[in-house]
């Protein structure tokens, strides 16, 4: 099979995972919308039958649904688990994709940003759907799929390259292990990201005294979600400090200092201080939880600058985005 026939068809995969991430990400909106309904209703049938006979329902017992709201409750699943096997099968052709490129480059799939773009959109599937096969995160998957079809609509029209040749300077193993890690650590950060937004909006939700019913009902409480953002960039962040570690040892070997303030370089270190400031702030006692979930979004804005404007308008030793 020649180069131009794998490259045909790691561009195939990367089109038929956007277009099943969409129909995925169209399934999540479904089952987060039919589940408001559900609640709203369940509850209005409480009232209704707690009027009809003219005292309060037993402590602990709820009613019996309606044949309305079952049927909300069984559209809710089935949209659900349709999204759920419209994501693996688009983590599968994400995979798919990655690995039909490095089979047309001979190498490591990750020395532009186009590549970088498909295998943290793949690293961040996995991490998604690993993560759900030992919890239910069917509420989280519209935020996650959301970012990953963001990112991979730019990488096939925006930072598409062709396949090239590395640079003397990326011929490394480090490649392989400096920027896979990195990759994996973004694919983290971009799932915390989400995860920070839905606990700010829940914990605004919480404190109002009066608020519609709607899907963040049904999604985790506010302390809930806070505990799972931390967890996410618990894991992520020494895999960060792994990155920078990593790439001084790298630039010692390739460019004969371990630091020489490259805007990348100064960059990553920014993304590291960021995050620490975070962790720092969440074991703080007395600084409000919202705060410390504030300045973990400031640090995903950092990763975004990093990525694409650093990369790119940034002129140093790592200008080889191929744009």
């Amino acid at each position: 099979m020649t180069d131009t026939t794998l490259a045909q068809l790691s561009n195939l995969a990367v089109y038929s995972a956007m277009a099943v991430l969409t129909l995925a990400m169209v399934m999540y909106a479904v089952y987060l919308a039919r589940l408001a309904p559900t609640r709203e209703r369940a509850a209005t049938t409480d009232r209704e039958l707690v009027a009809a006979g003219g005292g309060e329902a037993p402590a602990g017992v709820a009613p019996p649904p309606t044949a309305e709201v079952e049927a909300e409750s069984s559209g809710a699943r089935k949209a659900a688990g349709i999204a759920w096997t419209l994501t693996l099968l688009g983590t599968l052709l994400s995979v798919a994709g990655v690995g039909l490129r490095a089979a047309e480059v001979h190498r490591w799939p990750l020395g532009n940003m186009y590549e970088f773009a498909i295998v943290g959109c793949m690293l961040t599937l996995l991490a998604y759907t690993g993560w759900a096969t030992r919890r239910d995160l069917r509420w989280l998957g519209l935020f996650v799929v959301g970012p990953v079809l963001l990112t991979l609509g730019l990488a096939i029209t925006v930072w598409y390259t062709d396949a090239s040749e590395l640079m003397p300077s990326l011929r490394s193993i480090w490649l392989a292990i400096h920027v896979t890690v990195a990759t994996l650590s973004v694919a983290l950060f971009t799932i915390g990201f989400s995860l920070g937004i839905i606990y700010l909006v829940q914990a605004r939700f919480e404190a109002a005294d009066t608020r519609p019913v709607s899907f963040m009902d049904r999604l985790p409480n506010a302390r809930a979600l806070e505990r799972l953002t931390y967890a996410v960039h618990v894991v992520a962040f020494p895999l960060w400090t792994f990155t920078l570690i990593a790439g001084a040892i790298w630039a010692r070997q390739a460019w004969g200092a371990y630091w020489s303030w490259d805007p990348k370089e100064v960059w990553t270190f920014v993304i590291w201080t960021v995050y620490a400031a975070y962790l720092h702030a969440r074991a703080t006692t007395g600084l409000r939880r919202q705060s410390a979930a504030w300045i973990a979004l400031a640090g995903f804005g950092c990763i975004i600058i990093n990525y694409a404007v650093v990369n790119v308008f940034f002129v140093g030793q790592h200008s080889y985005s191929g744009l």
